[in-house]
């Protein structure tokens, strides 16, 4: 069985065959509840109404393309505006918020970050090791990280390598002695607090 058509135009399709049906076949057909003619005007009636929604359509389309037009437009002539503002107080914020606007921000000084959390072992090999870690959860934002080895119970901290990562493989690390790793997060500002230290021998 043939399903009823939900697409508006597989319901006039079908609407159009059954007025043509209705037409043709009168002997078969001969007393439908809505006469060819009235089902046509009916149909005629949507068509015409869908002509006007494609027109409002367009003329949405027009009157939005327009209004954007005219935004970027007063975007334009309010910025230039506001540049000559600003160089005729030469900044100043009282003067400048007659306008409603005001002085350029000075730029905040970039903290150093904070303390790298969590460092753990994730697996360890012969002359291998893989650390993670948690990123700080305070201070400046962290440009890179500077994992950092020593031999246990020593304050000879050395660079072992850098990563971007809260994660990274270190090899061709000293075998048969107990080492100690702590990462430090770096930023232009400086260098965070080391974090806690791990230790094995690999």
């Amino acid at each position: 069985m043939r399903k009823f058509p939900r697409k508006e135009a597989e319901v006039a399709a079908l609407a159009r065959q059954i007025v043509s049906g209705f037409i043709a076949k009168v002997d078969d057909f001969p007393s439908p509840p809505l006469a060819a003619a009235e089902l046509q005007s009916l149909l005629d009636n949507y068509k015409k109404a869908l002509d006007d929604t494609m027109l409002a359509r367009a003329a949405v389309a027009n009157a939005c393309a327009a209004k954007d037009e005219a935004l970027k437009t007063l975007l334009g002539g309010m910025k230039t505006s506001i540049r000559y503002a600003e160089d005729a107080v030469k900044y100043d914020d009282a003067k400048l918020t007659a306008i409603g606007w005001s002085g350029r921000k000075k730029p905040t000084p970039m903290a150093v970050p904070g303390q790298a959390m969590g460092l753990e072992v994730i697996r360890e090999g012969p002359g291998w090791i893989s650390l993670k870690w948690k990123k700080p959860k305070d201070g400046g934002a962290v440009a890179t990280y500077q994992v950092q080895v020593s031999h246990l119970s020593r304050s000879d901290w050395r660079n072992a390598g850098l990563c971007f990562k809260t994660e990274t493989k270190l090899e061709e690390q000293e075998r048969g002695v107990e080492l100690e790793y702590q990462v430090v997060a770096l930023n232009k500002a400086g260098e965070g607090v080391p974090s806690n230290s791990v230790s094995a021998v690999l």
